[in-house]
């Protein structure tokens, strides 16, 4: 274990990487009726500008975790910086769909490289006295950055047009990238293996899933071509899905997901309901979007900034939620979260008419901050802290994937949800095509209704999973206080017990952290036709949710941690029932 001296400088350092990538997966939620407009494309190929930059960017954490601690966090990090960075620009200059997805999913790899060294570096180098106080500013930030996503989406849309939502980050990636070889040490490396076939069968099985419950309304849940059919599809991405866990079991070397992590209770459950709050942050944003642009005719911008008491109750609250980890049982803190999420949701849902004051959706936005505050830090602090040393930084990286996948299949789920509900509430608009009043205004009077209707019954779908993440976290143990780690005051050196097991990386990915990119169109009268694709995540979004390796996180984010070894007679104590 290495600590510095002076860390926070590191830190801000890392947050700024951090935020552009969170910034980047919930920005174009609001920009994508912009992007079909502007590159002539059907709504099908838009949905995979985010669908792709989400796959992309949740296979391959696992191993990128590992591959900062084989040739250096910091050096792994710079090099998902630059190709984050010129993909950014390849995004921006991109003059045909085509282009765009294929620049998105480059996109998608470098955040991958960047996100599980970002809390690699921040486990390594802060003792444990003082990486909660890091870990909470690491989760204010997270859970900003995918709210101010779509916030400033808005802006630069009406502003400048959807080609500057890319723009932006290029003088971000520059200066993250000064700073980054100015204040981020260099740390020790470690041997690892490379789990190739994992990572391949993780790849089919998630790429088949969800390309059938995304496209399966576009090809009426029957044949895609030949003797494919969605519902083959999908049964075969879960059979993949079977093939890689029972390859995990038997994998001699390093497996790519340490199944033994699942052996401590909490991490069991904690990845459960962190599963439940990637699929519920994709899902929400996308419809209330639509909504709010095409049913109430509020500008990007406009609709962006009802947001704003979300992105308020989140960064006020989760400082004071982050002092609370340690003192109150996670499971009231968790509890209490998921049960406001989904009451939030339900009454949010009640609200989507196309006469109701704009002022009364504040509300129930205001309760989805508040939720959003008491989940993620308790969450992510609960899932490793009662792990065994040496399997807390794989542990941390294993539930930042399990969040980025539940992302992934929400997007998918609430996309398909979404075409069916417009085909049961409008039937003979929703399949005639023509241009799209997402892209030119406002739906005529005559479709409001069962538009709204429709959005309105999708927030349902996100509303309802979140009570099972509430189920889950019932169930939560007391944690132990912890014996292992660093403790304040230890000077600038490695640690020679941690540099001798070289335990397994982390990851993560987008937060509230990873809410939602999305995509949609809706026709002009007499014809709406929708299909979305949320993202991110942390997480990145991302909604992206580190959790801890060796205290207590706050937020959803990234971790690529490195866990240090017990000190000699000591154990990470076991999870107690309570």
């Amino acid at each position: 274990m290495e600590t510095m001296a002076k860390p926070w400088p590191a830190l801000w350092t890392l947050v700024i990487g951090f935020f552009m990538i969170l910034v980047d997966s919930t920005i174009v939620s609001v920009a994508t009726p912009a992007i079909q407009k502007g590159l002539d494309a059907d709504i099908n190929a838009v949905v995979w500008v985010t669908s792709a930059y989400l796959l992309a960017y949740a296979v391959p954490l696992l191993i990128t975790g590992r591959l900062g601690d084989r040739f250096g966090p910091k050096y792994i990090y710079l090099a998902g910086l630059v190709i984050f960075t010129l993909a950014s620009l390849w995004c921006g200059f991109a003059g045909d769909i085509t282009t765009l997805i294929i620049a998105r999913v480059v996109q998608g790899l470098g955040a991958a490289l960047m996100t599980p060294q970002t809390m690699a570096v921040i486990t390594r180098i802060f003792p444990a006295t003082s990486r909660g106080q890091a870990m909470a500013l690491w989760g204010a930030v997270a859970g900003i950055a995918t709210l101010v996503g779509p916030i400033l989406g808005g802006v630069l849309v009406d502003g400048l047009g959807w080609e500057w939502i890319f723009f932006v980050n290029v003088p971000i990636g520059v200066i993250a990238f000064v700073l980054a070889v100015k204040f981020v040490p260099v740390l020790k490396t470690h041997e690892h293996k490379f789990d190739i076939l994992g990572v391949f069968l993780s790849a089919i099985a998630l790429f088949c899933i969800v390309f059938g419950i995304q496209e399966g309304e576009t090809y009426n849940w029957g044949t895609i071509t030949g003797i494919i059919s969605v519902w083959g599809l999908i049964i075969f991405g879960i059979v993949m899905l079977g093939v890689f866990i029972v390859w995990q079991v038997f994998n001699r070397g390093e497996p790519l997901l340490p199944l033994k992590v699942f052996r401590d209770r909490n991490f069991s459950l904690a990845n459960i309901a962190i599963t439940v709050m990637g699929f519920v942050i994709t899902g929400m944003t996308l419809p209330f979007m639509l909504y709010a642009q095409d049913v109430r005719g509020l500008t990007p911008t406009e609709a962006a900034l009802m947001l704003v008491p979300m992105a308020v109750f989140t960064g006020g609250l989760s400082p004071v939620v982050g002092r609370l980890v340690d003192r109150v049982h996670p499971r009231l803190l968790t509890l209490f979260g998921f049960v406001a999420l989904s009451a939030a949701l339900f009454w949010q849902a009640s609200l989507m008419t196309p006469n109701v004051e704009l002022w009364q959706l504040l509300f129930p936005l205001g309760l989805l901050g508040v939720a959003n505050a008491f989940i993620w830090s308790p969450l992510s602090t609960t899932a490793t802290r009662n792990l065994n040393p040496q399997l807390a930084g794989a542990g941390s990286g294993v539930y930042n994937t399990t969040r980025q996948v539940g992302a992934v299949i929400g997007s998918a789920a609430i996309a398909a949800l979404m075409q069916s509900r417009l085909t049961a509430e409008l039937p003979v608009a929703a399949g005639s095509g023509g241009a799209g009043a997402g892209e030119g205004g406002p739906l005529p009077d005559a479709l409001k209704a069962g538009f709204a209707t429709a959005m309105s019954q999708a927030m349902l779908l996100p509303a309802i999973v979140a009570l099972l993440g509430a189920v889950a976290v019932i169930f939560f143990a007391k944690p132990a206080a912890r014996t292992w780690g660093p403790t304040a005051g230890t000077p600038v050196a490695a640690d020679t017990a941690a540099s001798a097991a070289a335990p397994a990386s982390a990851t993560e990915a987008a937060p509230v952290a990873v809410p939602a990119t999305a995509s949609a169109s809706v026709s002009a009268p007499g014809s709406v036709s929708v299909s979305a694709a949320a993202t991110a995540s942390s997480a990145t979004a991302a909604q992206s949710a580190p959790t801890h390796s060796g205290a207590h996180a706050a937020g959803t984010h990234a971790a690529g941690a490195h866990a240090a070894p017990a000190p000699t007679g000591h154990t990470a104590p076991p999870t107690t029932a309570s």
